[in-house]
């Protein structure tokens, strides 16, 4: 299967569904991860235009990790807008491009503006690129397919109602998240917060909601016609 994973920032993948992709990747799936946005605000020290390329080069090394392919739509952080055309049609693009089996992306009720407005251009996408004469870059259509969100940060505000075992891939998760080192090393040095033991926390609560070491949860978008039968998690 094709799988595309579309998070906002370049570390939000690995926090939310790695263990999913790298799980997806290992049944023998060709696994796509792009980012919306670049993450060059992600510092208060780093300058926005030399974090942009690190956190590029930190995304593509994660990815490497698990055989994961990374694309960027390079927009500027807290410059995600849902209702950009352009923005859109950039999406629109990455999907018709990868003609995923399923798409994995933020829920609609995730805690930041950038997030939501990715959820909901994702949404937006999936069906426009469905549509053979919506020109954009990308020539062609992609099937409809069904989307999943992925947990929210900390769990709030978010009940799965899917589960994926992820205690096999756990510590491969996390030598993800680990590479996103402008992000994790300022954290444990000037905010004092060890991410990592955030993020796998995380995954321990949800393992523990379903009988597992370690879980990732979902959500299934519910809208005709992307529902199915099938299961799509690995």
């Amino acid at each position: 299967m094709n799988v595309l994973a579309i998070g906002c920032h370049p570390d939000d993948i690995e926090i939310g569904c790695a263990g999913t992709l790298a799980k997806c990747a290992a049944r023998g799936d060709t696994v796509t991860v792009c980012h919306v946005a670049n993450g060059n605000l992600g510092h208060e020290v780093i300058a926005p235009d030399e974090l942009r390329d690190m956190r590029k080069l930190e995304a593509e090394k994660a990815g490497g990790l698990a055989g994961i392919r990374v694309v960027t739509c390079d927009v500027g952080d807290l410059m995600v807008y849902e209702g950009s055309k352009q923005q859109r049609d950039l999406v629109t693009d990455v999907i018709r491009t990868t003609n995923p089996d399923f798409i994995i992306t933020h829920a609609p009720s995730d805690y930041m503006p950038d997030h939501v407005a990715v959820s909901r251009l994702v949404f937006d996408a999936a069906f426009a690129a469905s549509v053979p004469h919506y020109q954009t870059a990308a020539a062609g259509k992609a099937n409809v397919t069904p989307i999943f969100y992925m947990d929210n940060l900390a769990g709030v505000n978010f009940i799965p109602t899917e589960y994926v075992d992820v205690s096999d891939f756990i510590e491969l998760k996390m030598n993800m998240l680990e590479c996103h080192v402008s992000q994790m090393k300022w954290m444990r040095e000037h905010d004092g917060i060890d991410f990592a033991e955030f993020v796998k926390t995380c995954a321990r609560y949800r393992g523990l909601q379903c009988g597992v070491q370690f879980a990732e949860g979902f959500t299934q978008c519910l809208a005709w016609p992307k529902l199915t039968t099938k299961r799509y998690l690995p």
